[in-house]
């Protein structure tokens, strides 16, 4: 979800825009935004800050998930999935930027196939969410478009993401898909768990749990943005 790619323009009405924003005049978060985050954001806009990049980070070691298991791991959680909700009425899935959007097309159609029935799926952009936008100078972010074409309330609604790992990735995509509306339900589904939690957030659908020192990164490769589908486990330079 982070790249070192030029900022992609300003935002606009159905990207980071939600209903409660609008309705209460505010911006970007459903409610006014403090200074604080205009002053990050503004800064965002303008390119002033510093871009991201790979420097540092060793040669993959082997993958260890494939194409196979990939899909071995979705469809499983795609039957988790309608055993826990008893069907998917009323289930709608929500992926978040970037491959959690992949993921989430994916378990959509898996369940279209055993269930006969296409449930929702929204999207989530959550750079503008993140806790860590007043840090010093932030990076440069692609913001996204989220796009949810339904209303939450009362529905039960899967988050997909790639990679658990602190947990404040599915803090900030809490608080965002909270501006839509008051879900009944809201569970989580990911590819990988990789530990290391810093918030007290847990999976409740989960592909692999891979054991992981801080030290590593876990990168999740799709065919939609990558040419082929594969998790390998990198080494982090000091």
């Amino acid at each position: 979800m982070i790249s070192g790619a030029k900022y992609c323009g300003p935002l606009h009405k159905g990207g980071v825009h939600s209903p409660r924003a609008v309705r209460r005049g505010g911006f970007f978060f459903g409610r006014r935004a403090p200074p604080r985050r205009l002053e990050c954001f503004t800064r965002l806009a303008l390119g002033l800050a510093s871009t991201m990049s790979d420097d540092g980070v060793t040669t993959d070691k082997a993958p260890i998930m494939t194409e196979e298991h990939i899909g071995r791991a979705l469809s499983r959680i795609a039957h988790e999935i309608l055993e826990r909700n008893k069907g998917c009425a009323d289930v709608a899935l929500v992926g978040i930027h970037t491959r959690g959007v992949h993921l989430a097309r994916r378990l959509q159609e898996r369940l279209l196939k055993i269930e006969g029935q296409r449930v929702p799926l929204g999207t989530l952009d959550i750079t503008l969410y993140r806790d860590d936008l007043h840090m010093g100078e932030p990076p440069r972010f692609v913001v996204g478009t989220t796009d949810i074409p339904f209303s939450v309330d009362g529905m039960k609604i899967v988050l997909v993401d790639d990679v658990l790992y602190t947990g404040r990735s599915i803090r900030a995509a809490l608080d965002h898909l909270m501006d839509f509306g008051r879900p009944e339900e809201i569970q989580l589904a990911v590819l990988v768990d990789r530990g290391h939690r810093e918030l007290p957030i847990r999976p409740d659908y989960v592909g692999r749990n891979v054991p992981t020192s801080r030290s590593e990164v876990v990168r999740v490769m799709l065919v939609e943005e990558d040419g082929a589908d594969r998790v390998v486990v990198r080494d982090i330079e000091d």
